[in-house]
């Protein structure tokens, strides 16, 4: 599903519509990223075989960038470090340290890592956002100790 415009728009059911202005790199790796919500967090998932039971927070980046035929084998996050080129992208950034990475692709969050949702001051997110597992985010979080690196023209 394709919305109009450059940015990736949440779902009522969690997946998310891909911009229909974006690069189609950029739509394959929306919609790979679809494929896997709600598998649950596998440390080590999506390494070993690309198709898996459950993926961790570098599996998760690396499914979607695979599909999107921007990665051709899984990367740990260390690896991603090193990955594509250094700083932000138009349309995708990494962000990764040694323990962690997540994806901004097209403006949204795909991380296995709930950090910066929340449910107070009456804001209503829906369950599968607070779960441990490759997700649409639907909140920024913070940058902080993490280095950005995207796939070069994007």
């Amino acid at each position: 599903m394709t919305v109009p415009g450059v940015k990736t728009q949440l779902l009522p059911d969690g997946t998310a519509a891909a911009p229909a202005d974006a690069p189609v790199e950029v739509q394959q790796a929306v919609w790979a990223a679809n494929r896997i919500q709600d598998k649950p967090y596998k440390y080590g998932g999506g390494h070993a075989k690309i198709e898996d039971s459950g993926y961790d927070c570098s599996g998760t980046v690396s499914y979607a960038l695979h599909h999107a035929e921007l990665l051709e084998t899984p990367l740990d996050s260390g690896s991603f470090m090193r990955w594509g080129a250094k700083g932000r992208g138009a349309w995708i950034t990494v962000f990764t340290n040694p323990g962690h990475a997540y994806a901004v692709i097209a403006g949204l969050r795909l991380d296995t890592s709930s950090a910066g949702v929340s449910t107070r001051r009456g804001t209503r997110v829906a369950r599968s956002a607070l779960e441990r597992g490759p997700r649409w985010r639907p909140t920024w979080r913070s940058a902080k100790g993490f280095r950005a690196r995207h796939p070069l023209g994007l």
